[in-house]
C-alpha cells in the first residue's frame, strides 16, 4: 500500500509542477505583452491608429502557445476525467503483477 501512496504522490507532485508551469507562463505572458503594447503604443505617430496587426502579433502569436500549453496541462482531466490516471496507474500495476511470472 505504500507503494501506491508513494506512485501518487509522484504523479501528484508531476500535476502541481505543470498546473506551477502553466501559471508562471501565463505572468510571463501577461507582464511581457504588457510592456510591449505599452511601447507600441509610446511610439505611435499622430492620428496613427492603435489596432494594427503589427501591434498585436506578439499577444495573438503567443497566445496560441499559451492556450495550447493550458490545454495540455488541463484539458486530459476534464475530457479523460478526475480519477483516469489513478485507475490507469492501478491497471497498469495490476498488469504487471500478472505477468510477472509468466
Amino acid at each position: 500500500m505504500e507503494n501506491l501512496d508513494e506512485v501518487r504522490y509522484h504523479e501528484a507532485l508531476k500535476r502541481v509542477k505543470k498546473v506551477k508551469g502553466f501559471y508562471t507562463h501565463l505572468i510571463v505572458f501577461i507582464v511581457i505583452n504588457s510592456m510591449i503594447l505599452i511601447v507600441n503604443y509610446q511610439e505611435l505617430e499622430v492620428n496613427e491608429s492603435f489596432f494594427q496587426f503589427r501591434v498585436f502579433s506578439t499577444f495573438f502569436f503567443w497566445g496560441i502557445g499559451l492556450l495550447a500549453h493550458g490545454l495540455s496541462v488541463f484539458l486530459p482531466s476534464i475530457v479523460l476525467g478526475k480519477d483516469w490516471e489513478e485507475n490507469k496507474i492501478k491497471e497498469l500495476m495490476e498488469k504487471e503483477k500478472n505477468n510477472q511470472w509468466k
